[in-house]
């Protein structure tokens, strides 16, 4: 039996761990959340990579077989510090994202993120990368993640934000959404109704498995159920409760965890 060590800032990397988990369902694993110190989005790189090289030990003493940096913040800026200094394989969710969003054929691709992962230029770069002709757009949308983890997904106050946030991006005539934080799935209800039918949103949790499965070839697609542990630096109610909404039911082993 293998185990995932999944790391995000907050709660908002259970959206790939769910998705892990439908296509890799006989794996274990052991999600870490540094609800503690989020966002990161809004911190200087080196506190980024520090924060983010401090979870992987954390979870590398608890013997994962695979490691998945769920947090697009900590892949942009930490990405390269993390591979460096791990004997296990290490998935971000940057490059996943930009492959799902090409393999739309979408040619006018914008990203959103928080600050740190839009200035990192880690999306952009990707971007042109594998497809030179492509044009991208950015943005940073720093209030969706505290939305995210109030819960509000589909709310009044959350599509006001988020028109105010995408107005200039659909202006310009944008095709594909990369959701460029995990946390921005929470919010696909209210972002689906101001993007419109036009502009296909991209979620990377889907293809970040792609790639766990590509780097980790022993894992078992079949089987029975692996248990998931939920290692939380701060366990307040509302993070409970966005963590019942995500999986679908209250953990069966949570720990809160001083890193």
């Amino acid at each position: 039996m293998s185990t995932i060590g999944i790391f995000d800032s907050g709660v908002g990397g259970l959206t790939v761990l769910q998705a892990l988990r439908r296509r890799i369902p006989g794996a274990d694993y052991l999600y870490l959340g540094d609800t503690a110190r989020l966002p990161y989005g809004s911190k200087s790189p080196s506190t980024v990579r520090r924060y983010a090289l401090n979870a992987a030990d954390h979870l590398s003493r608890h013997n994962i077989d695979i490691l998945v940096i769920a947090c697009n913040t900590a892949s942009a800026s930490a990405l390269p510090a993390l591979v460096a200094s791990s004997s296990i394989p290490v998935i971000g969710v940057v490059e996943p994202g930009v492959r799902a969003a090409l393999s739309t054929g979408a040619r006018r691709i914008a990203i959103i993120g928080t600050e740190g992962t839009i200035r990192s230029d880690a999306y952009q770069e990707a971007l042109y990368r594998l497809s030179p002709d492509v044009v991208v757009e950015a943005a940073a949308c720093p209030l969706f993640v505290p939305l995210a983890e109030e819960g509000w997904g589909d709310h009044p106050v959350t599509n006001q934000v988020a028109k105010i946030y995408l107005q200039p991006l659909l202006d310009r005539g944008v095709e594909a959404l990369i959701l460029g934080c995990t946390h921005y799935p929470l919010l696909k209800p209210s972002l689906a109704r101001v993007a419109g039918p036009g502009v296909q949103l991209v979620d990377s949790a889907s293809s970040v498995t792609d790639a766990v499965l590509s780097r980790h070839r022993g894992l078992a697609t079949e089987g029975g159920r692996g248990k998931v542990v939920l290692h939380l630096t701060d366990a307040s109610d509302r993070f409970r409760r966005i963590t019942q909404t995500i999986l679908g039911a209250d953990p069966e082993h949570l720990e809160i965890v001083d890193l």
